[in-house]
């Protein structure tokens, strides 16, 4: 059986700044179990102005006791692919583990827009796709405890979002990115 997780949350920051937070959102407190985060390719398309990014995420997590039989290894790695649309304010984000995938394929979809009644907010769409395909009477066990902990860790990555905006927010960064756009405006 496929479970399925959807969520919709908003902050209460403009979509730029959300956006921006998104792509420098690690390392941060409540993102420990993430790793390493390493770019493998970012490019902008010509024709749409589209900022495509693929990433590769090595991250970590407690295998429950009775799971410990068939996974051995407690690190996984996950493949990110990010569009980010500067004209349509919209950035989505693409998510799937490539190691352990015949335990389980978790895929994740995230998209973030500006609030069509209030620029100064942004919605976020949390789509999860969990799937087990490991067989032995086990599928339904292994998603039922996936999709309770996916849950958890969406909590604990919104607070790390949270972290990251602030964190920013406090140190200017936001403000200084504004300036530095608004004179390479001025200059052209």
């Amino acid at each position: 059986m496929v479970r399925f997780f959807q969520q919709k949350h908003s902050y209460d920051y403009s979509w730029n700044t959300v956006s921006y937070a998104f792509l420098n959102r690690y390392p941060n407190p409540f993102a420990t179990h993430v790793l390493a985060a390493d770019t493998l390719e970012h490019r902008i398309d010509p024709s749409t102005g589209e900022l495509h990014i693929t990433r590769l995420l090595r991250k970590t997590n407690s295998v429950p006791r009775w799971a410990r039989s068939i996974m051995r290894e407690n690190d996984a790695y996950i493949l990110e692919d990010v569009v980010v649309d500067p004209n349509g304010s919209t950035l989505v984000s693409k998510t799937r583990n490539i190691t352990h995938t015949r335990l389980l394929k978790v895929e994740e979809k995230q998209t973030l827009t500006m609030d069509p009644s209030d620029n100064s907010r942004t919605q976020c769409k949390n789509e999860t796709c969990i799937v087990s395909s490991i067989g032995y009477g086990l599928n339904s066990r292994i998603e039922s405890f996936s999709l309770s902990r996916f849950s958890e860790n969406i909590a604990r990555s919104r607070k790390g979002m949270l972290y990251v905006l602030d964190l920013a927010q406090r140190r200017g960064l936001f403000r200084q990115r504004f300036r530095m756009e608004q004179r390479r405006l001025e200059n052209q």
